[in-house]
């Protein structure tokens, strides 16, 4: 039997199966970044860039319609963490009886953190 023959017959399969460990591990990797989820984040602001405090800010699950609600403290900032990167959500928000333009986040939109600011007249 020739040396360098069995030398080959054994290193091949093992290279084949390193290279199969590191597209496993590589694929892990990024499910374990999408598992982190979305943040969608923003403020609740009126005409002349004041925060709304006390605000209702809605964040509607389009597949499910669940629904979702933070209210904003005195700065005017909501938070909605660890969205799933899969699904298109919608956002607004609501002031004493008025209500801002509905904005949608979507799916296809790869950034792990959305910034909207929302907006209502308060006229």
């Amino acid at each position: 039997m020739n040396p360098k023959r069995s030398l080959m017959t054994v290193a091949a399969p093992g290279c084949v199966l390193l290279i199969v460990l590191a597209v496993v591990l590589s694929a892990s990797a990024d499910k374990k970044d999408r598992s982190n989820g979305r943040l969608l984040l923003g403020k609740v602001l009126d005409a002349q860039d004041n925060p709304l405090p006390d605000s209702v800010v809605y964040l509607t699950n389009s597949r499910t319609g669940s629904v979702k609600t933070y209210i904003v403290g005195h700065d005017g900032t909501y938070r909605f963490p660890a969205l799933s990167t899969a699904i298109d959500y919608e956002v607004y928000a609501q002031y004493k009886g008025r209500k801002s333009d509905t904005k949608s986040v979507s799916q296809f939109d790869d950034r792990s953190q959305v910034y909207m600011d929302l907006r209502i007249d308060t006229r």
